[in-house]
């Protein structure tokens, strides 16, 4: 039988990779695959040049899989870094972000990630990014709303009667 390779080798070795790596399943067959082969009698070192890893990631598939047997070959739940806000501020921060920021004794209308950031650093005493505050709108159901901007030196009167919801605005297009 003729020897069959696959064109670009080294791209497509890094796209499967990327593929074990995307679901559970995948990364779980990927692991029952180097236990077998470990199995056969290749070393740790052998198996890891093959799958692209460290040898010692082998090595604690194996031990995972010694001790724990095919659930030890699963993916454990990985918690992440801790919340800097506890539970009971971030209850606070929800309570808070239902009002508006004037009514806290801000110059603003409209809570933004800068403004949030500033409020839990005065009220919880936790300093958190203005990016992360906008992931905190996300999280707690918040959707951002931009002021729109105010044309300068416009005729009110004509934008009153051009918007889409006005009825001389309606006339104008049928």
């Amino acid at each position: 039988m003729r020897r069959l390779e696959i064109t670009d080798r080294e791209i497509m070795q890094i796209a499967l990779r990327n593929e074990i790596l995307r679901s559970e399943e995948a990364r779980y067959d990927h692991r029952l695959h180097g236990v077998l082969l470990v199995s056969q009698g290749m070393s740790c070192y052998e198996v890891g040049e093959i799958f692209g890893h460290d040898p010692t990631t082998i090595q604690r598939w194996i031990r995972s899989f010694e001790t724990r047997g095919f659930s030890g070959l699963e993916d454990q739940e990985r918690p992440g870094r801790p919340q800097r806000l506890t539970p009971e501020g971030l209850e606070i921060v929800n309570r808070d972000l239902r009002r508006s920021p004037r009514e806290l004794g801000y110059a603003q209308n409209l809570w933004d990630g800068k403004l949030l950031s500033h409020h839990i650093a005065e009220t919880q005493k936790v300093v958190l990014g203005a990016r992360q505050c906008q992931r905190l709108f996300h999280q707690l159901e918040f959707r951002l709303r931009k002021p729109r901007p105010v044309i300068a030196r416009a005729n009110l009167e004509e934008q009153r009667a051009f918007k889409k919801t006005s009825q001389a605005g309606k006339k104008r297009r049928h």
